[in-house]
């Protein structure tokens, strides 16, 4: 096993190697100074998006969704309990798939919202629908194997 992990800063997009014993120190960001892993969902663009799916190390699970989509803004804050229960493990991210429609597109999204999970540049797998905080995390923790 490796002693560290690459992970994406969401803000500069700058790749960052961050020991696996310190991801629960709130780590930052060595260009910017952004939060790295905070337990909180973090806001991706579509630059971000696709480096971070490529890049990061640490399981990324993306929520696809569009500020006209009820059950989109429904799911909201239970992803956001799902996001700080399994901190540091996995990061929690969203992209506005109104704002960034080659996104969809490009991974082929037909509904949303809709929860993909990343990890070392590979889609591992997709949850369609807008779910509670505890599936969510069932579905992280039996995907990602945290």
């Amino acid at each position: 096993m490796q002693d560290a992990v690459k992970i994406v800063c969401p803000s500069c997009e700058q790749t960052n190697r961050i020991p696996y014993a310190k991801l629960s120190a709130g780590p930052k960001c060595g260009v910017c100074g952004d939060p790295l892993v905070s337990g909180k969902v973090i806001e991706l663009d579509q630059g971000a998006h696709d480096k971070a799916t490529r890049t990061d190390e640490l399981p990324l699970v993306v929520d696809y969704w569009a500020p006209w989509c009820g059950p989109c803004r429904m799911m909201a804050p239970e992803f956001a309990k799902a996001a700080s229960a399994v901190s540091p493990q996995v990061r929690f991210a969203k992209i506005n798939t109104q704002d960034f429609p080659r996104v969809s597109q490009k991974l082929n999204i037909r509904g949303i919202p809709l929860l993909i999970l990343w990890h070392r540049g590979r889609e591992v797998a997709r949850l369609s629908g807008a779910r509670p905080a505890s599936e969510i995390e069932a579905f992280v923790r039996q995907s990602a194997k945290v």
